[in-house]
C-alpha cells in the first residue's frame, strides 16, 4: 500500500486500519490475548504494547524536536537495526498487563495521534526537510508509520495467532 501524501489520505488510511483493527481486537479475552502466532513468542498482548508504546514515541520525537533538544530515532542508545532488543521489554510489559489496561492505553494512543493528524495541515504533515529529525522522511509518514501501518501489521499477526489457535 503506498504511503498517504496528504493529511486527508492519511486520515482516511488511518481510520479503515483502525477499524479493522477494533474488529477484530473485539474478539479477544484475556486468554485469547496471550496467544502468539505460530513460531512466535510474541503474545498479543505484547503486540498491543508494543503498538502503543510505538505511537508515544511518535510524540516525544516530535515534542523533543520542537522543543530544540536531540531527537533519538527510534530511542536513545539504539539503531533501528537494534529494534529486536529494544522492542523486547515491551512485549514483555505487555504480557503482563491486563487486556483491559492495554485496550484503554491502545485506544487513548490512537486518540491523540488522530488528533495531532486533525490539527495539523499538510505543509506540517508533508514538507520534507521541514523537522531535522525525520531525515528523509516527513512528520506524515512518521504517524503513518506509528499509526495506521502498525495498525495493519497487528491486525495481520492477531489474526493468525488466533487461526491458528482454531
Amino acid at each position: 500500500m503506498p504511503a498517504a501524501m496528504n493529511k486527508t489520505d492519511l486520515l482516511a488510511v488511518f481510520d479503515k486500519d483502525l477499524a479493522k483493527l477494533r474488529k477484530t481486537l473485539g474478539g479477544l479475552d484475556e486468554q485469547t490475548a496471550s496467544l502468539s502466532a505460530p513460531g512466535d513468542s510474541v503474545t498479543l498482548k505484547g503486540i498491543l504494547a508494543h503498538r502503543t508504546h510505538w505511537m508515544g514515541l511518535f510524540h516525544q520525537w516530535y515534542e523533543d524536536g520542537l522543543a530544540g533538544r536531540r531527537v533519538h530515532v527510534p530511542a536513545k542508545g539504539y539503531k533501528w537495526n537494534q529494534l529486536k532488543t529494544y522492542n523486547a521489554p515491551l512485549y514483555a510489559k505487555g504480557e503482563e498487563t491486563a487486556l483491559p489496561d492495554l485496550l484503554s492505553d491502545f485506544e487513548s494512543a490512537c486518540n491523540r495521534l488522530r488528533a495531532f493528524i486533525e490539527t495539523r495541515d499538510d505543509t506540517e504533515l508533508y514538507t520534507a526537510g521541514r523537522y531535522a529529525w525525520t531525515g528523509k522522511w516527513t512528520v506524515g509518514r512518521f504517524a503513518e508509520a506509528t499509526g495506521p501501518s502498525h495498525f495493519r501489521s497487528a491486525n495481520t499477526y492477531i489474526r493468525k495467532a488466533l487461526r491458528a489457535a482454531t
